[in-house]
């Protein structure tokens, strides 16, 4: 058992990874509206004016800049255009605005230039002479959260010079019975929105996080460092102390210590969050720190190979040891926990680099570091206070000796493979086309025969004692290994087997191949792109809908696509038993002028349709009062609701499960 415990750090990043989805964009079924702009005019000469547009934010909103992002799947990027059909005003130069660096974004996985909380833009214009003209000024943009992207808006003001005045929004045009016409053909009445409450999202599960630490500490027990010094400090506080309740009360004391030393190492970046909660995601996922992540795995694996040892500086553990010595009591006590600490870097550094580096990527930050860390301590802690309770168990506990050695090279494995984690982020990032998804799948299999290869004694470390007769723990260790590569290497293939369901997330999507994937429908689905015509599919075969609203720029939409929508039973219950219609609420192909109209907004005001995009996200938010992407809506071809709309939902289990009880009631609705 000693051996498959120490298999299961291999999945610790992986699924702490997954904790960034138990936030998971569960959307609301509300309107988002996060953002508010401002117009005014700075007055340089008489022929000069500044033109001046102020967006305000609410936290955890971004604007996109104006320069177009150089990736596959990129943001809306913000626009600005200036009607001039009078020739009485010229533009000086492009609208500037902040210049900042660019950050990483969390949504779309690339470095990319963002403003929060306010972006000030400025257009400078030059007037004729004896000339104030009007203006109309229109900005187009998208804004995102760390979840999702909103459709993309156009925002519009008129200035008149003339009067010093600004109007915002479309006044000017007007109502015509055509604009009422089709806007009334957008209400498609839906029935049965009324039977569900806004879903709330879930809170970060900090109690999962937790778990994760405390078996990585668990992990970290079965380490040459720090599994001989369990019998070793429980003897010398049970039997050095003058009484046995002295004694029991010194090594719990000495596990606490050591708990709150692992969660104490957690508190700097509570204070780096309170600066700015964007660091902790710029130290998880910089493509330089990323390098450097997986740098050191590598150096941490060869060091539990036996090539060389990691230490911290001996003299920090000597200085701690002696001031353990030489003050007594409790704060002697805090010492010998420090100096444990420090001594057993060398075997505890890698796992809390894991632990560290799966705890970042998530939405929690420095709570979530937090829980990790303390998890982590408290199993460390456990058995000094646990074995200093009951003394008579430490007789069950297994000899030291070569088993830790095999703990310390599995682990060396476990490392080197998550050490192309971190290189892959960067890859992805960068676009590099280094470790595309199958080899990266390839490099974990190699790893993984090698840790077979030395699991049945055929390669051997270092610090290796004389070859002996494989024990059953680690044959089956050897053998889980073998199941775990068998299972990677449909991995490699152009099937729908690629998909791995345990892994997903942690690999390179599905769609970062060595093989095409690209389809003029997810997956090559037969997906309608208009809702009318995909309404008459499903009166025609007698099928219920999915209407998924999605967008060219949405990555969670993309990553549904191929993390969920690929999955074997999803795939055949939407490719067989639902009429799918995607509809891209931010395509800007331009619709035929007779199907462009202005829509009068139920709370005042006036939008003109133009676009494919526009259509869709209005179709959207007017129908379902909602618009976030992904969005899916399950409706029967009598346009009857089926169950509850969802928004982004990353496990396969549950959207099957969503998809099936849509299929369900369909059915008996039928009946």
């Amino acid at each position: 058992m000693k051996y498959l415990a120490s298999l299961l750090l291999f999945f610790i990043p992986f699924i702490q990874l997954q904790a960034q989805y138990f936030n998971d964009g569960s959307e609301d079924s509300q309107m988002d509206d996060p953002i508010t702009w401002e117009a005014s005019v700075e007055k340089e000469n008489d022929s000069i004016f500044n033109l001046v547009f102020t967006a305000t934010l609410e936290e955890g909103w971004h604007l996109y800049s104006q320069k177009e992002a150089d990736i596959d799947i990129a943001p809306i990027a913000t626009t600005f255009s200036y009607n001039n059909a009078e020739e009485n005003f010229e533009l000086i130069g492009e609208t500037t605005e902040p210049d900042i660096e660019p950050i990483y974004d969390q949504v779309f996985e690339a470095d990319i230039t963002y403003f929060e909380d306010e972006a000030v833009f400025t257009q400078q214009i030059k007037v004729q002479p004896g000339s104030k003209p009007g203006i109309i000024a229109e900005i187009y943009f998208s804004v995102c959260d760390d979840e999702k992207c909103l459709p993309p808006e156009t925002e519009r003001f008129n200035i008149s010079l003339q009067d010093n005045e600004i109007t915002e929004g479309f006044t000017d045009l007007e109502i015509s019975e055509k604009d009422k016409e089709l806007t009334e053909a957008l209400n498609i009445n839906v029935s049965g929105m009324e039977k569900f409450e806004p879903e709330e999202k879930e809170g970060n599960n900090f109690l999962s996080i937790f778990l994760l630490g405390f078996v990585g500490g668990l992990i970290a027990l079965l380490t040459p460092c720090v599994f001989p010094m369990i019998p070793l400090t429980v003897s010398f506080f049970t039997k050095g102390a003058k009484n046995r309740q002295k004694g029991l009360v010194n090594a719990i004391l000495y596990g606490v210590f050591i708990f709150a030393i692992y969660l104490l190492l957690s508190l700097p970046f509570h204070l780096l969050d309170s600066v700015n909660p964007e660091i902790l995601n710029n130290i998880s996922t910089n493509v330089t720190l990323n390098i450097i992540f997986f740098v050191i795995f590598i150096i941490f694996a060869f060091s539990f190979f036996g090539y060389y040892e990691i230490t911290l500086p001996s003299s920090w553990s000597n200085k701690m040891d002696d001031k353990a010595s030489s003050v007594g009591g409790i704060v002697g006590i805090f010492f010998m926990a420090l100096t444990l600490a420090l001594v057993s870097f060398s075997c505890t550094g890698p796992i809390l680099g894991s632990l560290l580096g799966g705890s970042l990527t998530s939405d929690g930050g420095a709570m979530q570091l937090s829980m990790g860390m303390g998890g982590f301590g408290l199993a460390l802690a456990l058995p000094f206070a646990l074995f200093a309770l009951f003394p008579n168990w430490l007789n069950s506990l297994p000899k030291s000796g070569g088993w830790l050695n095999t703990v310390k090279v599995t682990l060396g494995f476990i490392e080197l493979g998550l050490a192309f984690k971190f290189l892959s982020n960067a890859d992805l990032v960068e676009h590099w086309g280094l470790l595309k998804r199958e080899i990266f799948l390839g490099i974990w299999i190699l790893v993984g025969l090698g840790l077979m290869a030395y699991l049945f004694g055929q390669i051997r470390f270092p610090h290796d004692g004389p070859k002996q007769r494989i024990s059953k723990a680690r044959f089956g260790a050897g053998v889980i290994t073998f199941f775990f590569v068998l299972y990677l290497i449909p991995g490699l293939t152009n099937t729908s087997a690629a998909n791995l369901k345990l892994l997903s997330g942690f690999p390179p999507p599905l769609f970062y191949s060595i093989y095409e994937k690209g389809t003029e429908a997810p997956l090559g689905l037969e997906a309608y792109k208009d809702w009318d015509k995909g309404l008459e599919a499903a009166r025609e075969q007698n099928k219920p809908i999915i209407l998924d609203f999605t967008g060219w720029a949405c990555v969670n939409c993309r990553k549904m696509e191929e993390q969920v929508w690929s999955e074997p039973e999803v795939f055949e219950m939407l490719n067989e038993e639902y009429i799918l219609i995607s509809l891209y609420v931010d395509d800007r192909k331009e619709l035929p002028e007779e199907a462009q109209f202005n829509y009068m907004k139920p709370k005042g005001g006036i939008k003109p349709i133009k676009t494919i995009g526009d259509k869709w996200a209005t179709f959207q938010t007017l129908n379902f009062k909602n618009n976030s992407q992904p969005f899916y809506v399950l409706l029967d071809n009598q346009v009857n609701l089926l169950n509850e709309p969802v928004g982004y939902t990353p496990k396969a289990s549950e959207y099957l499960d969503w998809l099936k009880e849509g299929l369900t009631k369909f059915q008996e609705t039928e009946k």
